[in-house]
């Protein structure tokens, strides 16, 4: 009978060809023996891209920028929050920051990726070698570890473990966890049949070793900034294992929501050193709920949440803003906020002014004014109309531009001028050829495929028409997130926004989510999984661990 063994940590690659390991002298008495696992020769690094808000950010130490005005360098700038205790802490914490330290805090010059963020392994990730000293160096400190945890580590122990050998008849059999992403029901993945892996695809990517890795980026400034430190990531990744002998030519990316706008723009400049892309919760076209945070302050309900989950939503607008005073100081001058306003190929209009008329004991809602019907950049650079983006005297607090209107309006269109670069010239309609993206479309968590500012018809005699109606003058905020408006001067209106009104993921529309299609190898509409929590699904992550087999078979 052979002698029991314990797993040690992973071995490491070094220059020469060789790998090494550590391990310590045991008494002859203990015969439990060390084990280490050789990985193959070829190598097929995966990079986890997270979205917004998923990198952590700290005060900048680098002398290239600039000093952060409220903190000291290095100091955290931001964290999400893991748990809920942390997330009732942090929640306390923004809500008592006002808008002008918000504003000095989050500001993208003087911000960095902070990779000092919590990775919480799992108990069982002994018994694979695996330790957090290894996975830091791979950067997984850098994203929000309930986001992206789960993901990395089922990513980083899945790929590598394919085939085990059964103890009781010594024969080699399908590791449990691809026995269940071939089991999977197709239902789940939003469609009716998918070709199912084989033991032979799962024989070639076990001839891969797949080193999964995290890569945060500064997402206050723009994404094509992003995606320039992501091609410096990926090519110093395949620069680490060619190095030390290893056969790496290119890498698989794994995207979540913004992070799949910054990964198409690195892949369109290094398309050959990527294997592939695969793309959950994209924004492909933009999300509405971008103008309505930025203009409105963050949504604390959703018709489609529990109690449970509306209560989650409050204390996430306390974090980001609960009122336009707090929000748009960050998002009004931060390019990579922009780009997630619907963009120029969003299905138009988005953007309704809808008034409420009591008709027969009955509420008849009707649509007065649809915008944009052209260049949305336009109406975002339009700073003067009641329904605008930002307000120019509600987006420097801090006093960055020294009261001078003029200048914080040119810092607003630089940073909308930079969003429609990104949209239009750097990013387009590009995908990788081997693209696979999954989006939800779940009426369980519906979000803003458009935004209405509605009123109650005062009626006395009111007449309102499109051309008052864009010409009114805005007399004042609400306190959830409304204005009041004076329409030709003597009508006083109070619009507020409406709630969610398409199924999508809770934060993407499904329009968005399906903008790809026609551009990319598949498409998969799931239900059941919220926008943060995309990766957390267990079908998303099997999903994507069986792309990532149909993707190693692509290679020679």
């Amino acid at each position: 009978m052979a002698d029991p063994t314990r797993p040690l940590p992973n071995l490491v690659p070094q220059p020469d060809g060789s790998w090494t390991g550590r391990t310590v002298l045991t008494p002859t008495s203990f015969t439990t023996r060390g084990l280490f696992t050789l990985p193959p020769s070829k190598v097929i690094p995966v990079i986890v891209v997270p979205g917004i808000m998923g990198s952590n950010l700290r005060a900048a130490t680098s002398p290239a920028k600039r000093a952060n005005e409220v903190l000291n360098p290095g100091e955290e700038a931001w964290r999400a929050p893991n748990g809920t205790v942390q997330g009732i802490f942090t929640a306390r914490l923004w809500k008592g920051r006002d808008p002008a330290v918000r504003q000095a805090i989050l500001d993208a010059n003087t911000v960095e990726v902070d990779s000092r963020g919590e990775i919480h392994l799992p108990l069982d990730a002994r018994n694979y070698g695996t330790t957090e000293a290894e996975v830091r160096q791979r950067w997984w400190g850098e994203v929000h570890w309930d986001s992206y945890g789960m993901l990395l580590y089922g990513l980083h122990i899945g790929l590598n473990h394919t085939f085990e050998m059964d103890p009781l008849d010594n024969v080699r059999v399908i590791c449990s966890h691809w026995k269940d992403v071939m089991d999977c029901d197709p239902a789940k993945w939003g469609v009716r049949t998918i070709e199912k892996i084989t033991e032979a695809e799962l024989e070639k990517h076990a001839a891969y070793y797949y080193p999964v890795y995290a890569c945060g980026y500064n997402w206050l400034e723009s994404c094509e900034d992003s995606a320039q430190r992501l091609c410096q990531r990926i090519e110093g990744i395949i620069d680490f294992w060619s190095n030390r002998k290893r056969s790496c030519n290119n890498v698989i990316l794994v995207t979540h929501s913004m992070g799949g706008l910054v990964a198409r723009a690195a892949a369109k400049r290094i398309p050959v050193k990527i294997l592939g892309v695969i793309h959950g919760a994209m924004p492909a076209l933009g999300a509405p709920a971008c103008y309505r945070r930025i203009a409105c302050g963050t949504e604390k309900w959703s018709p489609s949440n529990g109690g449970l989950d509306n209560q989650k939503a409050e204390y996430v607008a306390e974090i980001l803003g609960e009122q336009p005073a707090s929000t748009m100081p960050i998002m009004a001058t931060s390019p990579g906020a922009l780009q997630l306003l619907p963009n120029h190929l969003y299905p138009q209009p988005w953007l309704h002014i809808s008034l409420v008329s009591r008709v027969n004991h009955k509420d008849i809602p009707r649509d007065v004014v649809h915008m944009p019907t052209g260049n949305p950049y336009d109406l975002y650079r339009d700073m003067k109309s009641w329904y605008r983006l930002v307000d120019p005297e509600l987006a420097d607090p801090a006093g960055k531009q020294r009261g001078d209107l003029k200048k914080v309006e040119r810092s607003i269109k630089a940073a909308i001028d930079s969003a429609e670069k990104f949209h239009r010239e750097v990013l387009g309609d590009y995908y990788h050829p081997n693209t696979y993206v999954f989006y939800g479309a779940d009426p369980g968590h519906m979000s803003f495929g458009a935004v209405r500012w509605v009123a109650r018809d005062p009626g006395a005699g009111a007449v309102f028409t499109e051309a008052n109606l864009r010409s009114a003058a805005q007399a004042g905020y609400g306190s959830t997130g409304g204005r009041r408006v004076r329409v030709e001067n003597r009508t006083d209106v109070h619009f507020v926004p409406a709630r969610q009104d398409v199924a999508g993921d809770g934060t993407v529309p499904h329009q968005s989510g399906a903008g790809p299609r026609g551009k990319v190898v598949q498409m998969f509409d799931i239900r059941g999984f919220d926008h943060q929590g995309a990766f957390n699904y267990e079908a998303n992550l099997l999903l994507t661990h069986h792309l990532i087999v149909k993707l190693v078979q692509k290679m020679p």
